[in-house]
């Protein structure tokens, strides 16, 4: 323990395994995530939707325990020993994707643990973020290099993910993230900070207009859905659409997913130095464009060629609307900076909830296409949404006489 707590004094040291068990668990995320659809439709046997019910309830169950972890966390919890009870329940939710098939275990006991491990990644955001401001480090830097190694993680795990899958099976892809989860517990046990959580008097709010009642809020919460269930509903029904028009790219999938991430990383980064120059709404703007082309490529066309090219149409899409979107909301709502961003983190939620519903019902009724074409008409209308909204007011000086 002696050797264990030197470790934690270290603050080089401890920045690191920040980062590195960022990468380590969106490695975890990166294998299971992009194959589920492939591996209930192949391996598990089940219809369209059942597996839009999976994910729509995976979703729901991932919402309700993030909450209550956070809050638990918030009032009394130690951060790190959230983070190694996550990462537990990954690995028990690994083993039992790679050894069982029944639906409905994987439904409950999968769910559950799913459920709980996927708090992980939002606790070592707070972490990060409380030992940055402890020790007067810049959080904002920090924060978006911690962002980075979830896209640096999406680069690498769906080509992974596939290659694991189709050449040594399932039970080895889930079996190969159980390890990941495995590593980044040890590198928490030794290396994250045990700090408790310091209690933060509630300071009396000044009275502020409901969120329900600011047109441009609700226009660009409506507006990030329709993106994000576009987004989603692509990442849940493209495995299975290319296995059905081109059977022989059994790889193909995985390397889409990972070149799209690829795209992200310098999309971001880019996108946010440009927010001085050209505003959020301008940013947003184009990268909707980029969406609504995105979509039409994906409706158009069925080569291997142009499947490549269109990645970075979305990429430029999904990058920028991932940095600069949670700052939009702010910008929205002055002074209110932790609604803003859960109302961004909740346009999430809702996507994956919506998009696991509309695919299952979509695909096996009217076939894979009209997924796309689907999507193309919600990007359509986010791009209208965003046009509307008018950037947030200035203070208004009064006349001078």
């Amino acid at each position: 323990m002696k050797t264990s707590q030197s470790f934690q004094q270290q603050p080089i040291l401890i920045l690191c395994s920040f980062l590195l068990g960022a990468f380590i668990i969106g490695i975890a995320g990166a294998l299971q995530s992009p194959t589920l659809s492939l591996y209930l439709s192949e391996e598990v046997k089940v219809n369209e939707y059942l597996i839009g019910l999976f994910y729509s309830v995976n979703a729901i169950a991932g919402i309700a325990v993030s909450f209550l972890l956070a809050q638990y966390s918030d009032k009394k919890g130690i951060r790190r020993n959230i983070i190694l009870f996550c990462c537990l329940m990954g690995i028990g939710n690994c083993i039992t994707f790679a050894f069982s098939r029944q639906y409905w275990m994987l439904f409950s006991v999968g769910i559950f643990f799913s459920a709980l491990s996927s708090a992980a990644m939002p606790q070592i955001f707070a972490a990060s973020r409380e030992y940055t401001d402890r020790t007067g480090g810049n959080v904002v830097v920090f924060n978006g290099i911690l962002r980075a190694q979830l896209s640096l993680a999406w680069v690498i795990g769906p080509p992974l993910s596939f290659t694991l899958a189709v050449k040594y099976g399932f039970t080895s892809m889930y079996s190969s993230a159980a390890a990941m989860y495995l590593v980044a517990l040890l590198i928490v046990l030794v290396f994250f900070p045990a700090m408790r959580h310091k209690r933060i008097s509630i300071e009396t709010e000044q009275p502020s207009e409901p969120i329900i009642t600011n047109k441009n809020v609700l226009m660009l919460f409506l507006a990030s859905i329709f993106m994000g269930t576009a987004n989603m509903m692509y990442l849940i029904d493209m495995p299975l659409y290319l296995k059905e028009i081109l059977p022989a790219a059994d790889y193909l999938a995985g390397r889409l997913m990972g070149l799209a991430a690829a795209i992200e990383i310098p999309a971001m980064l880019i996108a946010s130095m440009l927010v001085p120059r050209f505003g959020n709404k301008n940013l947003i703007c184009f990268a909707v464009i980029c969406g609504v082309l995105f979509f039409i490529g994906m409706v158009t066309c069925q080569s291997t060629q142009m499947l490549y090219l269109l990645q970075l149409l979305n990429g430029l899409f999904i990058g920028i609307v991932a940095s600069i979107g949670m700052l939009y909301f702010q910008d929205l709502l002055p002074g209110r900076t932790g609604i803003a961003s859960t109302l961004f983190n909740n346009c999430i939620s809702c996507s994956i909830i919506i998009a696991g519903m509309l695919q299952g019902v979509v695909s096996a009724k009217l076939g894979h296409q009209a997924i796309y074409a689907i999507s193309l008409v919600m990007v359509c209308l986010s791009f209208i949404l965003c046009l509307i909204i008018q950037p947030p007011q200035s203070i208004k000086k009064p006349p001078t006489s």
